[in-house]
């Protein structure tokens, strides 16, 4: 039995159920242009309107800072949600300082009613956590469904407040999120190879401090692995690197190693002199660095040592790429890791959980953000889970 309700614990028959979504996507030329938040949403939608319950669907939008901001109006995504559900949804302009108005629209709406509600955040209450907006909330639902991990690391009034006002319950989306995770982090199968990537040490202190207590392997890459080369006294040139975090990223390995975790850095690279696609380039070990020139990716050394770690691993979890892959021919090793992993996961040998925006990014520009086990599309959330913080809006649902 999961720590959370689901929606098997209900009977949503004629149920107003407020789904609490995250419709925060990206709009260009009054358009979506990335609906995979709301396709994610469909099965619990799909779910409550089948038994003839109300989909009453709550989110925020943009940062219009607690005030009503027409440019920030959730009206904006609702033909987004019909694409998506196949079916009409209707708006609700909500005054989230009376909701009389809304709860009269609602009861009135015909049973098997998907409705979006105003921006949560057109009210200052909603990132204070106020107790008032929550209870306002509540009175328009008979039960409360969070389907929103992606802002289940903020304790605003309807993530965190609201859950302890009606019976709630994990979405599908949710359910699906918090079994993979736990898969990954929380019970994995041994052992564990997490890769971590990106540009700073300084910003994954917390992440790097939760994962060498929790995996068996840690492959550090991107500019943060130059941060650790420094340390060890290697020069890696004009690289984006750190340089007064050595000590800190020496602590970081000695740590690693009293907790019997594997610290996996580069061995060679590929340098090029100039930030830029298609620029000149080779590949230099670590220790014949040019002086001159800039670490953009790992090099062929590398990429084979840490498929070696992955062909060890049962359960992979990544976050942050390899190299600068915006760029080619530097996103070589990235994609080549990214596809061994898509295989490995492919013939059953790995569980692979990956997460966060330039993770997802990388996967999908690799061709296989849909063959790891799961790719969460929360940012901040996926970050502060594999920090090992707990998230309020998971928190709220706990049995």
């Amino acid at each position: 039995m999961p720590a959370f309700k689901t929606l098997d614990d209900f009977d949503l028959s004629g149920k107003r159920v407020l789904v609490r979504a995250d419709l925060n996507v990206p709009v260009a030329d009054g358009k979506v242009t990335d609906a995979t938040r709301i396709e994610r949403l469909v099965p619990t939608i799909r779910e409550i309107i089948k038994v003839d319950g109300k989909a009453i669907i709550l989110s925020h939008f943009g940062r219009p800072k607690g005030k009503v901001d027409p440019e920030f109006s959730l009206e904006l995504v609702v033909p987004a949600v019909a694409d998506e559900t196949g079916h009409p949804v209707g708006f609700i302009a909500t005054d989230w300082t009376d909701v009389s108005k809304a709860k009269q629209a609602i009861d009135e709406a015909p049973p098997g009613s998907i409705l979006v509600l105003e921006n949560t955040r057109f009210h200052p209450g909603e990132e204070d956590n106020d107790p008032a907006l929550a209870a306002r909330m509540a009175e328009l639902g008979d039960i409360f469904v969070n389907d929103a991990f992606s802002a289940a690391h903020r304790a605003h009034a309807s993530t965190e407040a609201i859950a302890h006002l009606l019976p709630s319950a994990a979405g599908r989306a949710m359910e699906a999120e918090l079994k993979a995770l736990e898969a990954g982090l929380g019970n994995p199968e041994r052992p564990v190879i997490a890769i971590v990537g990106g540009a700073k040490v300084s910003t994954k202190l917390d992440l790097l401090g939760n994962l060498i207590k929790k995996v068996d392997g840690l492959v550090i890459g991107g500019a943060m692995a130059n941060t650790f080369l420094h340390a060890g006294g290697l020069g890696v040139g004009k690289s984006l690197a750190e340089k007064d975090l050595a000590e800190t990223a020496n602590d970081i390995r000695d740590k690693a190693e009293a907790a019997h975790c594997a610290i996996i850095l580069p061995i060679d690279a590929t340098v090029a002199w100039h930030f830029e696609a298609n620029a000149p380039h080779r590949f230099y070990g670590v220790d014949a660095m040019d002086p001159e020139g800039m670490i953009l990716d790992v090099g062929p050394g590398s990429i084979e040592r840490i498929k070696g770690a992955i062909d060890e691993a049962k359960t992979v979890v990544w976050n942050g790429p390899l190299g600068a892959f915006e760029l080619q021919p530097f996103d070589h090793g990235t994609v080549e890791i990214a596809q061994y992993v898509a295989a490995r996961t492919k013939a059953g040998k790995v569980v692979s959980v990956a997460g966060g925006g330039d993770t997802v990014s990388a996967l999908a520009h690799a061709g296989v953000k849909d063959q790891f086990t799961y790719v969460s599309t929360a940012g901040g959330a996926f970050l502060e889970w594999m920090e090992g913080k707990p998230l309020p809006g998971v928190e709220a649902l706990k049995r």
